[in-house]
């Protein structure tokens, strides 16, 4: 369904480098209007001057959840850390219900009220839901690498992945520190990291999920190594894989192993690799996606398209 109805837009934690995408995609898009910005570090600055691609008198503001919600925004898109959206939700529901709030936290991904919103696989369970839930990156990239061979799986998928530093965020870390990085690759929160607990959630079985920072500035390689319950030729794998995904335009499925430095700065998925061990019953697959993109700003931007009735890629380069 499409429309050519303009709708507004307000985004909240605008300071992050996942605001940043999420402002220029806004502005390239023929059906939204940026009606304000919402950041405590950068209030009373001129949007324009740190996004040229935003004309006219746009000034960020430092607004509370009360003052959000006064807008009266159709959409508004929280950047938000972990743990507080909250008060911003109460209080967008309570002075308009129908505003569509995607959420980029962890805060919803387990609520069974919001919808969960990683369109290639769950685009089927939306049926009108005003509340988004926005997938983690790293659980974007290891559910599109499994989902394909979920049905054949003899056990936990093993899932090591590296992520450029700005998946830390802007507040200074020793995970988001150059200098740190350099030459080093960083481990953390190596069991029970929250998005092996979403993707365990979402695909209904155990997945066991490594995290690690790695000196580059943006993109996802996500290693899986997936048993198999019957043995499989590697040419039925990339058969299904093919197949899985034969009509969706933001999963490329390519024969060789995907290089990170290829997505940086695109709004797709790469999947291969496709090595299979001898016996046939041990795959390992490759996914990479930027995760300032596919992994956060692209992905809520398909859902905002989906859940105003837009379509979906309305404003995603593809």
């Amino acid at each position: 369904m499409s429309t050519s109805k303009n709708f507004t837009v307000g985004i909240v934690g605008a300071r992050g480098h996942t605001g940043a995408e999420l402002i220029k995609l806004i502005a390239a898009h023929p059906n939204l209007q940026l009606g304000f910005v919402s950041s405590r570090e950068l209030a009373g600055q001129r949007v324009g001057d740190h996004y040229p691609e935003i004309t006219g008198g746009l000034h960020f503001e430092n607004l509370d959840a009360d003052a959000v919600a006064a807008k009266g925004m159709d959409a508004v898109i929280l950047a938000l850390p972990n743990n507080l959206s909250a008060p911003f939700v109460a209080a967008l529901h309570a002075a308009k219900p129908d505003t569509v709030i995607v959420d980029l936290s962890a805060d919803h991904r387990f609520e069974g009220s919001w919808y969960y919103g990683l369109p290639e696989l769950t685009r089927g369970d939306y049926v009108g839901q005003k509340h988004i839930s926005n997938p983690g990156c790293y659980a974007t990239a290891m559910q599109l690498a499994i989902s394909p061979l979920l049905t054949q799986l003899a056990g936990p998928p093993q899932c090591f992945g590296v992520s450029g530093y700005s998946g830390a965020g802007t507040t200074p870390s020793d995970k988001n520190n150059p200098e740190l990085l350099a030459d080093n690759l960083m481990p953390y929160a190596l069991t029970n990291h929250v998005h092996e607990r979403e993707v365990s959630a979402h695909l209904r079985v155990p997945v066991e999920f490594m995290p690690h920072v790695a000196p580059h500035f943006r993109g996802i390689t996500m290693t899986v190594n997936l048993w198999l319950t019957e043995m499989m030729t590697r040419e039925q794998i990339l058969a299904r894989y093919q197949a899985f995904y034969a009509h969706e335009p933001l999963v490329e499925v390519i024969d060789q192993a995907p290089w990170v430095s290829h997505i940086a700065g695109r709004h797709g998925v790469q999947i291969g690799g496709f090595d299979v061990a001898p016996g046939g019953k041990r795959v390992v697959v490759v996914a990479t996606l930027d995760n300032l993109l596919k992994g956060a700003a692209t992905q809520a931007m398909q859902n905002l398209n989906l859940a105003l009735g837009l379509d979906e890629l309305t404003a995603i380069p593809h």
